[in-house]
């Protein structure tokens, strides 16, 4: 009992630093037009090494960061969409609860969010060049897949240990000799 005690604490603190991240993401979807401008200050700070070393960088941040306040003071409801965006990671973190509370019952959750982040591969690279963004920006936005389905293959492993360990039966007690 005490290795299913051990195993689910460990599936716990996975889940707890993957729902960590995905509030994490949500959340700063929401203030996008502060953030950039922040980012792009910084960026172009005396003490940054991004405009001599990684002008590319400062160009795009600089490119997103002028569309960005162009859409809020002209259309600000095309932003709407980066709030649906945040809303739905936040959702999607509310769901991992599941597999928090009952590991083996809703392993289907840590599947689904598996399939998401192979999803995001084939959206970058689709949708990436259509919307005109650089590819090594698809790459960084694909990393998220890649680094996101690592925990999720851990803990899809740790649940399939526990399955295993709770189908087993229980073993018969030693008789006692006297």
């Amino acid at each position: 009992m005490s290795e299913q005690r051990a195993l689910r604490r460990r599936i716990r603190v996975w889940l707890v630093v993957f729902i960590v991240c995905l509030v994490l993401s949500g959340l700063t979807a929401f203030p996008l037009v502060h953030e950039l401008r922040w980012a792009e200050d910084l960026l172009k700070s005396s003490a940054s090494p991004v405009p001599e070393h990684l002008p590319g960088l400062l160009d795009w941040i600089t490119r997103v960061r002028t569309g960005l306040d162009e859409a809020d003071a002209r259309y600000p409801f095309v932003l709407y969409g980066t709030d649906w965006l945040a809303f739905a990671h936040l959702v999607i973190a509310v769901a991992f609860y599941g597999p928090f509370r009952d590991p083996v019952r809703n392993i289907w959750v840590i599947e689904f969010g598996m399939i998401a982040c192979a999803g995001i591969i084939p959206l970058a690279l689709i949708c990436g060049p259509i919307r005109d963004i650089p590819f090594w920006w698809s790459i960084i936005d694909m990393s998220f897949g890649v680094f996101g389905v690592i925990p999720l293959l851990i803990v899809h492993r740790k649940i399939k240990r526990l399955e295993a360990l709770e189908r087993a039966p229980e073993p018969a007690p030693e008789p006692v000799t006297v």
